[in-house]
């Protein structure tokens, strides 16, 4: 009876350590120490021939490396890209086994509730486009922001803009120069910074038949596209790097923002990367 209960709740891999122990310290034979434990011989001296994917778990650990923050969905992704026979469960656990796992997020506790507004939706390019500041430091402690400009239907990174400071004007000239490229865009997602409610800014607004689109004070969910691209921006580029110079944070951020739309796979668009999925889109009839 005990030896039906040790060998179903015992799996093999933890009675081969005891068969060894048994036999090192009492001097059981494999066959003897099978019998206490229980273990079959034959289970004992098996050697998997399940293939060790040695080329796939390295390519693995590089793409994991380059791309920080990316988990196995999206590692999958790329390796079907490149032409490998695989499938998420296999990436899932060579990426478990190569000790890959992303650290969990931790759920902050709501000492209160309210009720969410829902936003708008866009259903096309350049209906809607999100924007906001991010701030980071050279080597020498000078700060620097970032201008973020992201489509919310492609989730496209529009333009990112690296300077010392921006006022109302520099704005207003950026998204001007950004619409004739593409198109002025219907809406544009923003929080209440002072670069926002500038006069110059409203104006061109008002003359481009722009609307805009302010957040809630201390609601950052309102603009929930650019605080997603702002976060994988920080994780990705200025958190991997040490910039000395503006020029040097401009180059690698331009770099990374090609590789962003062009590579990154996005969950929400089916796992194609932003520019895949605007190419689909492009001649998509206006609503």
């Amino acid at each position: 009876m005990l030896q039906d209960v040790l060998k179903k709740m015992v799996k093999p891999a933890i009675q081969r350590p005891m068969v060894q122990y048994l036999t090192s310290s009492y001097g059981l034979s494999v066959r003897g120490a099978g019998r206490v434990l229980p273990l079959a011989r034959s289970t004992y001296k098996y050697q998997s021939r399940a293939p060790q994917h040695t080329a796939l778990r390295q390519r693995i650990r590089d793409l994991a490396l380059s791309r920080v923050g990316w988990g196995y969905r999206r590692l999958t992704t790329v390796l079907q890209r490149e032409g490998w026979s695989v499938g998420r469960k296999l990436v899932y656990r060579l990426y478990r086994e190569e000790n890959l796992l992303l650290r969990p997020k931790k759920r902050r506790r709501r000492v209160s509730h309210q009720a969410r507004v829902l936003q708008s939706t866009p259903h096309q390019l350049n209906e809607q486009w999100s924007m906001d500041f991010m701030s980071d430091a050279l080597v020498d402690g000078r700060r620097f922001r970032a201008l973020t400009i992201v489509d919310d239907f492609s989730r496209e990174s529009v333009y990112i803009g690296v300077g010392s400071h921006f006022r109302g004007i520099q704005v207003a000239q950026t998204l001007a120069s950004v619409a004739r490229q593409r198109s002025v865009p219907k809406k544009i997602r923003v929080d209440n910074g002072p670069e926002f409610t500038s006069v110059v800014l409203d104006q061109w607004a008002y003359w481009n038949e722009v609307q805009w689109v302010f957040s809630r004070p201390a609601t950052p969910t309102d603009n929930a596209h650019i605080e997603s691209f702002n976060a994988r921006l920080r994780q990705e580029c200025l958190n991997a790097h040490w910039f000395e110079s503006i020029e040097e944070a401009r180059s690698k951020i331009r770099t990374w923002q090609f590789q962003y739309n062009e590579e990154h796979p996005h969950s929400a668009l089916g796992y194609l990367t932003p520019n895949a999925f605007a190419k689909t889109h492009v001649n998509t009839p206006q609503k």
